[in-house]
């Protein structure tokens, strides 16, 4: 499945496919060499504190634990697992419902979900370590990475014959578009003449990057790059370029350089024979009832081995407790564990420039957007994550600063660095509308029970 996104409100329903990225080939390709035996996890307390410690209303958190039981109760969810955490502490974690219905297996805090979009996250963080690292600017142009894509044109229209018009870019499109989706791509699901050529390219079935990248190269941007918001293959592409600048695979780089520092131990793009009994089950919603998925976009969707086409944009299989190191990771200004410098990722500065808006007034206007995620004032895009830079002016009750993203199966996370929360939601239900409330609905049930922010 594949979604392309920024399309004027009236064509909103077409995005609410959900927030996915490419799903890339799986099939034979044998697992790589055993990773690096990995080094002491940074320490982290998974024990839940009591939640009036950490200014939290125990019986307002009720209002969370009825909301996903509701949902489970009603058929809408297989499963969940969530976890709450404040100040670095977990308050709230919680399993729901079943992992596998038709086995009748109970869902676990330590089963692995498919992670889809909240890749988009992780990948981003692999860039801006090559960012620290020297290795790319915002302003420079992709094609300097990329010189597959140093003459791409720009869709302009059809002349009396119907024959497509292409015009050169009005500037060449810089790695700053590429972070924040206004670059030009498009994923190739939405109804326009350079979607159907992409959907055409079949990307998802790519043999390597290499492919997927050369592929692209023979489509036109949808747009005049930084003139639209558009969901998009640009994760993907990210990932390309993090093999070229790092001379690792995507899998080895993110292993090596987030997953195995932060002790993510089941974080990965595959799940090994040792770890599949833990994997969840995927489903769709079909008819008001769950249905079972065996494929997505006609590529198995068993995750069996390392995948030859990784997918920076939605390849990721995580836990809870995974994601909740690399989100707290992320809040904490770049590092992780009990002792202040334990593990540390990225700088401060670098945290702050990715989870900052970069998106311009002009594209704020309500006109772009992604499923729920509708780009206005007050809600942005910064490297690879939304951004609410004022939570008032855009309706909301997070904290001013609050990022997040989440994924086409309902998975989601958020982190507010005003009141220092962390939230991860996992389920395994895709391309259904309702997970996007749920999303909203979890944000609101939670800042309503944070009654003494000053705790």
């Amino acid at each position: 499945m594949r979604l392309t996104a920024s399309l004027p409100l009236a064509s909103a329903l077409i995005a609410l496919l959900f927030i996915t990225g490419s799903f890339s080939g799986r099939a034979q390709q044998a697992a790589p060499a055993s990773a690096p035996a990995p080094a002491p996890s940074p320490k982290i307390d998974m024990n839940p504190v009591s939640p009036g410690s950490a200014g939290f209303s125990p019986e307002r958190l009720e209002r969370l634990h009825a909301a996903i039981q509701e949902e489970i109760d009603q058929k809408h969810l297989a499963g969940a697992v969530t976890l709450l955490a404040r100040h670095g502490k977990i308050v709230d974690y919680r399993t729901y419902g079943m992992r596998d219905m038709s086995a009748a297996v109970p869902m676990t805090k330590d089963t692995i979900f498919r992670d889809y979009s909240m890749t988009k996250p992780v990948t981003g963080v692999a860039m801006m370590i090559l960012y620290e690292e020297g290795k790319w600017l915002p302003s420079d142009p992709i094609s300097k990475y990329i010189p597959e894509f140093a003459h791409l044109k720009v869709f302009n229209g059809f002349d009396a014959n119907g024959k497509m018009l292409l015009a050169d870019p009005d500037h060449a499109p810089t790695m700053h578009e590429l972070m924040t989706h206004t670059a030009g791509f498009t994923y190739g699901n939405a109804d326009t003449p350079v979607d159907k050529m992409v959907h055409d390219l079949n990307l998802d079935h790519a043999k390597s990057l290499q492919e997927r990248i050369d592929l692209l190269a023979q489509a036109p941007l949808l747009y005049q790059p930084g003139t639209r918001w558009v969901y998009s293959p640009s994760m993907d592409i990210q990932g390309y370029i993090v093999e070229k600048l790092s001379g690792q695979s995507l899998p080895d780089f993110t292993r090596d350089h987030i997953f195995v520092p932060l002790g993510m131990t089941d974080a990965g793009f595959f799940v090994p024979a040792d770890k599949r009994a833990r994997f969840a089950a995927g489903y769709h919603e079909a008819n008001g009832e769950l249905v079972a998925e065996a494929t997505t976009n006609g590529i198995p969707d068993d995750y069996a081995t390392q995948p030859p086409n990784p997918s920076g944009g939605g390849g990721l299989v995580s836990t809870v407790e995974d994601y909740y190191r690399f989100a707290q990771m992320l809040l904490n200004g770049g590092e992780l564990g009990d002792t202040r410098g334990e593990t540390r990722i990225l700088a401060p500065a670098t945290v702050r420039l990715m989870t900052s808006n970069h998106l311009p007034a002009a594209l704020l206007t309500g006109q772009f957007g992604i499923g729920q995620h509708i780009m206005r004032p007050g809600f942005g895009y910064g490297y690879n994550c939304a951004v609410v830079y004022d939570p008032p002016l855009a309706d909301l009750s997070d904290g001013k600063g609050t990022f997040f993203w989440d994924g086409a199966a309902g998975t989601w996370f958020w982190a507010d660095p005003t009141n220092d929360i962390v939230f991860v939601g996992m389920i395994q239900r895709r391309t259904s509308p309702d997970n996007h409330h749920l999303l909203y609905r979890v944000h609101a049930l939670v800042n309503q029970a944070l009654v003494d922010p000053t705790k």
